[in-house]
């Protein structure tokens, strides 16, 4: 069921956030404010299809977000370098409740611990395709690597992560 309240909520608590990865990826402030519209307005049509076990609902709202800009950015063929960090691609609100930014930086210490584990081809991979939203084809013709294999390494990185992580929990 529509729950109208709700939303407004998980909009107030995740936009920023979901905002600074949309810039980051499109590169362009009207077209990230764009493709997060795009992103709530699929949440909203799709919150049933969210599964708790598979990802933390952040993590989902950020894989929904990330792979809009990407599709985006693949429709403008953009060409442009993405935000440096530190730009106008870090969040709106850089100062966010003290619970949410303790479990975000726990989430983020074991990500970082788990990505050590990888050797450094994948993880150099991985970090590009998911931190500085570059598709996979980008990835591969910067690497010199057929696209297969490198959807192959990355793959086989997440996998690993996933072990990792849930050994972890």
């Amino acid at each position: 069921m529509e729950d109208r309240d709700a939303f407004q909520r998980l909009y107030r608590l995740t936009s920023a956030k979901l905002f600074g990865i949309c810039l980051r990826i499109c590169g362009e402030r009207q077209a990230a404010e764009d493709v997060l519209q795009d992103v709530y307005v699929q949440v909203w049509r799709r919150a049933g299809g969210y599964e708790p076990g598979r990802a933390s609902p952040i993590t989902w709202l950020a894989t929904i977000a990330r792979h809009r800009a990407i599709d985006w950015r693949r429709r403008q063929h953009a060409t442009a370098p993405l935000a440096e960090p530190g730009s106008a691609a870090e969040p709106v609100d850089p100062a966010p409740r003290a619970e949410a930014a303790l479990l975000a930086e726990e989430e983020r210490a074991r990500i970082a611990d788990c990505l050590e584990t990888l050797e450094p081809r994948p993880r150099d991979a991985v970090r590009t395709a998911f931190y500085d939203g570059i598709t996979y084809a980008e990835l591969a013709a910067r690497d010199g690597t057929p696209l297969g294999t490198m959807k192959s390494l990355i793959r086989r990185a997440l996998l690993r992560l996933r072990e990792c992580l849930s050994d972890d929990a």
